[in-house]
């Protein structure tokens, strides 16, 4: 009868203690995605101060990782293209005082900067189309390529890759044609999208 009574009650305890490991691996779970699917919030503005330009300049392979880091305690500053604005902007959502630009990372440029291709000595090989980390070329294997001026970040990770050297990164001159650069549909280019 002991035994009976021991084995009933062992059996319930194990039922029990299962039970409550799927109840805690259904909030876990449910957690888990609502995390995912809502983000935080932090790392949502963070992000949203960042230039988008997905260059690794700053040791991560994209702005959104970047800002994760930031959310987690990494410097402020490692941001050429975003440059001293976006550090001070950020040390602004943060309540931190904003330090200098760490230009170990890069130089903060001037002016707008964008990749052109010369066409005429492209041979299609579609490396710069890989590296490009916001697809803002077009082509296709053996056929020209050509930038998509609009989308262009100036990260410059087409350059490197290119078997023929025949991108440029050209400086934007700002004046009534792309002082809004920002938004894109402002500026005038041509046929090719080569800014006039």
């Amino acid at each position: 009868m002991f035994d009976l009574l021991t084995q009933s009650t062992i059996s319930s305890s194990l039922f029990a203690l299962s039970l409550l490991a799927v109840l805690f691996g259904l909030v876990l779970g449910y957690a888990v995605v609502k995390f995912k699917v809502d983000g935080d919030p932090i790392v949502d503005q963070i992000d949203n101060l960042l230039p988008q330009t997905q260059c690794g300049q700053c040791g991560f392979p994209g702005c959104k990782p970047y800002a994760e880091s930031i959310a987690n305690g990494d410097a402020i500053n490692k941001c050429p293209p975003g440059g001293q604005t976006t550090v001070n902007q950020l040390a602004e959502l943060l309540g931190v005082e904003a330090p200098e630009l760490d230009e170990s990372h890069g130089e903060e440029k001037d002016k707008r900067v964008i990749a052109y291709i010369r066409e005429d000595e492209c041979i299609g090989c579609t490396k710069c189309i890989q590296a490009c980390p916001v697809d803002a070329i077009l082509g296709a294997a053996k056929q020209m390529h050509t930038v998509i001026v609009d989308e262009c970040t100036g990260c410059d990770l087409c350059v490197e890759p290119c078997p023929v050297d025949c991108i440029d990164l050209l400086e934007i001159d700002e004046d009534i044609n792309t002082w809004s650069w920002k938004q894109p549909d402002l500026i005038a280019t041509d046929k090719r999208g080569v800014i006039s």
